[in-house]
């Protein structure tokens, strides 16, 4: 993934999405609820059914399982480097998401944030560091979408 110079966080390119949805291997699904009812809980399932190897962090339900992953309370409680950290929480959280990605041991590739979250600040700050950032999408819908 070649990391762009200034990013638009309004428009991103079909290759770009593409590019990291087939080079990740392993995602971190942080905010992942347990309640079948709620889209984290989908996504994590339907990333599980797609091959990918899906951790799902939420501290109120560290060491149960969620849609088939195994959760943890944080993202530096993870047994094992990820490439991607897809996140479900809201906005407000992103700029302290941000900070706790950038502390874990193994930077992943990718920060995702789901539908309506955005920060383009926070965004900035993780750029800075390396990591490729799409804001306010889903990949249950891109993949589909792109015939991944």
């Amino acid at each position: 993934m070649a990391l762009q110079q200034e990013v638009d966080h309004d428009f991103y390119a079909d290759s770009l999405i593409r590019d990291v949805l087939t080079s990740v291997r392993s995602i971190a699904v942080l905010g992942a609820s347990p309640n079948p009812s709620r889209p984290s809980n989908g996504v994590t399932g339907f990333l599980i059914s797609r091959g990918y190897k899906v951790f799902a962090v939420n501290p109120g339900h560290a060491g149960k399982i969620i849609a088939g992953a195994a959760t943890f309370a944080e993202l530096n409680d993870l047994p094992e480097p990820v490439d991607m950290v897809d996140v479900f929480r809201a906005p407000q959280h992103l700029p302290s998401i941000v900070q706790s990605v950038l502390r874990m041991p193994v930077l992943p590739k990718v920060i995702w944030t789901q539908l309506n979250v955005r920060d383009d600040d926070a965004a900035r700050q993780a750029e800075s560091a390396g990591l490729t950032v799409i804001q306010d999408r889903c990949p249950a819908i891109e993949i589909p979408r792109l015939g991944l």
